[in-house]
């Protein structure tokens, strides 16, 4: 099956998931990185990027 790369860039980048309650959250790697996005569920500040299958 062939990559495409539009749907793997809708599909992963700027994806990060809470650590906390798993919920799906779209943001910019730097915010994340820096801290200054939260769950908007949960409140945690510790997000991981969505992981590809």
């Amino acid at each position: 099956m062939a990559k495409i790369p539009e749907a793997e860039a809708r599909l992963f980048r700027g994806i990060f998931v809470c650590r906390k309650c798993k919920s799906k959250i779209r943001a910019s790697s730097m915010k994340v990185a820096q801290g200054k996005v939260i769950c908007r569920k949960c409140g945690c500040p510790v997000l991981r990027p969505v992981r590809r299958k």
